[in-house]
């Protein structure tokens, strides 16, 4: 059976903080579509390690501030 492995983001907080900004400003900065921060949001999507890098560096946070395993369902 293969480990299911949750990950847990908090992207819209961060983005909702940052004044407001849309979901399609921060696909416009780190260069992918609305619907893949969408799809991070909402957790139908977990993002590449370089996205992750990306979307941390534009908010000037720690991965693990956006990002983390979800313990409880491992």
């Amino acid at each position: 059976m293969k480990p299911r492995h949750d990950i847990r983001n908090n992207l819209r907080r961060y983005r909702l903080l940052a004044d407001g900004m849309t979901q399609q400003d921060l696909a416009d900065r780190v260069g992918v579509t609305r619907q893949t921060i969408l799809s991070i949001e909402k957790g139908k999507y977990s993002p590449t390690i370089g996205l992750a890098l990306r979307l941390a560096r534009e908010f000037e946070v720690p991965v693990e501030d956006l990002f983390e395993l979800d313990e409880e369902n491992n």
